[in-house]
């Protein structure tokens, strides 16, 4: 079954390859949707300081009734927070705000502050280290069960692979038809960085292009189950966003397989326009 299916971080753990991405669901509305995937069969949920729902999604978590040790929970540190003692305060944050003893993981957010990015070509070098020395004394201290970062450029991660006893277990990144970024996935996978890939449907913006649509059509699926398999295909861990219970079940759906023609083909499509969307630093925009 899909959502049985995982990856290996270099620690042993193992880290559902589906999951429930939570950006944009308000905190009041969050514990339904979480309990509801949980109950439906999910096993890894991920949130981040930055979407002010780790309350909601804490709340889901207990009100599901699944054991705790059946629920990969993913948080990010705020990618503001570039020194060790903020972004220490920052973890300890996060679990009392959840409510729980531990996190199966954490991440920094993004290597520059969301103010900075697409606009300044300072990579926070030692911030960032000093915030990942947060995060290996968490992992330590049992408070985590693995680390990583999120959008982090090869200098970014050689930075921490050069300067720090712990390599990253993974780099969540912006991967999707339309934007693969084969020299950062085949960097992260030379370092047994596992890679995830957030926004697989482009933020919506891929149910608008008629050759994903036309391909979907060929294999008699939707363009989200087609996205969502393409990242899958990729070798990634796919975190699309669902708040409804047939968005939720159609993205479980994906047990079909592209094949290596089409999905080159899928690989040549470029630059999707993220619409309404286009102004978030993630998607290319500024803040």
């Amino acid at each position: 079954m899909i959502l049985d299916e995982t990856l290996t971080l270099t620690n042993g753990v193992k880290i559902p390859q589906l999951a429930l991405g939570t950006w944009k669901i308000p905190d009041d509305q969050v514990a339904e949707v979480v309990e509801n995937a949980l109950q439906m069969g999910y096993q890894h949920i991920d949130t981040a300081q930055a979407y002010h729902n780790e309350t909601g999604v804490g709340q889901g978590i207990k009100d599901s009734g699944i054991a705790r040790d059946k629920i990969f929970v993913n948080s990010k540190v705020e990618a503001e927070i570039k020194d060790y003692d903020g972004a220490k305060k920052s973890i300890n944050d996060t679990l009392s705000r959840m409510g729980l003893d531990y996190l199966d993981m954490m991440i920094i957010h993004n290597p520059q502050p969301w103010k900075e990015v697409n606009q300044s070509t300072d990579r926070h070098f030692e911030g960032n280290l000093e915030a990942w020395r947060a995060l290996e004394d968490a992992l330590k201290a049992g408070k985590l069960r693995a680390i990583g970062v999120s959008s982090f450029q090869p200098e970014d991660l050689q930075n921490l692979l050069n300067n720090s006893d712990t390599k990253p277990m993974v780099n969540q990144i912006l991967c999707h038809i339309g934007a693969t970024p084969r020299k950062l996935i085949d960097f992260s996978k030379d370092h047994d960085i596992v890679v995830e890939a957030f926004s697989p449907v482009a933020h919506g913006e891929a149910l608008n292009n008629r050759l994903i649509s036309q391909m979907a059509q060929k294999y008699q699926v939707s363009v989200a189950q087609l996205c969502i398999r393409y990242d899958w295909q990729l070798n990634t861990v796919v975190l699309p966003k669902a708040a409804q219970r047939n968005h939720m079940k159609q993205n479980t759906e994906i047990d079909f397989t592209i094949s290596d023609e089409d999905m080159a083909a899928l690989e040549k499509i470029k630059s999707l326009d993220y619409g309404s969307s286009s102004h978030f630093p993630v998607f290319g925009g500024k803040l």
